[in-house]
């Protein structure tokens, strides 16, 4: 057994949650405490009601999340956010959510961890936001058709790919998540084969009118390798058990 504060102490100061800027919605770190001991450490990319639901049958009390319970803002404690609320406080179910500060991180973080999936041994950071760098960049020496097959094997699901597969991959730039409506910003900085998770419709014309070759490997799907990375990580620091909650968005 662990004392949550002992967990929320080590969580924010590996991740740098007070550092890291963010969306406003994302308020980072504990959003829902409960009475202090955590025996089971669970790990999911949302804080949906089905995946607390899971995470209190499988007798998990701390929640690890990348995508936390308030992006929606101040809105009345009605409907689903009621009914999320009160079943992981009756169930004393913590809930911590790291987002920014997770994609980012230099070894737990879902860009460098998707990096390592696909082979990539040394990468630079790119893509400049809020004076932070949020992505990763490595150069590929084989074609787009490889490194999609590459990028099916890591996220497990398909890839959807817009460019030529016959062409060389290039300079290569991973951003987990969203970010398919940045392809200007990305094409700019020299990337020629961008990694994300989806984009905007109006996000596929352009990126071919750009010369950008795009890999969409779903946002869920890019986004599970960093909460995995840190239940593991306290589950051996405080000697707790850890499971994952895979509950796919289909996105």
């Amino acid at each position: 057994m662990a004392k949550l504060d002992e967990i929320v102490d080590l969580l924010d100061e590996e991740l740098k949650t007070s550092e890291i800027p963010d969306y406003p919605g994302a308020h980072n770190g504990l959003q829902l405490q409960n009475g202090g001991a955590i025996t089971k450490v669970g790990a999911a990319v949302d804080a949906s009601l089905p995946v607390i639901q899971k995470a209190i049958d499988q007798e998990v009390d701390l929640l690890l999340v990348h995508h936390g319970m308030f992006w929606q803002g101040v809105r009345p404690v009605t409907g689903a956010g009621y009914q999320k609320l009160k079943l992981a406080m009756d169930a004393g179910l913590a809930i911590y959510s790291s987002h920014i500060p997770l994609d980012v991180h230099p070894s737990l973080g879902n860009n460098i961890l998707l990096s390592k999936k696909l082979g990539f041994k040394e990468t630079e950071s790119f893509f400049s936001w809020k004076g932070i760098e949020l992505g990763r960049k490595a150069r590929f020496e084989g074609s787009v058709g490889e490194l999609k097959e590459l990028a099916v094997t890591a996220v497990g699901g398909e890839v959807l790919v817009r460019g030529e597969l016959n062409s060389p991959a290039g300079i290569v730039g991973i951003i987990t998540g969203g970010a398919g409506s940045e392809v200007e910003v990305v094409a700019r900085e020299g990337i020629q084969t961008f990694i994300t998770g989806e984009g905007p419709h109006w996000s596929h014309p352009l990126a071919e009118e750009l010369g950008l070759h795009v890999l969409y490997a779903g946002h869920y799907a890019t986004e599970t390798f960093g909460v995995r990375a840190l239940a593991e990580l306290i589950g051996g620091r405080f000697a707790l058990k850890s499971v994952f909650i895979d509950y796919p968005t289909g996105l």
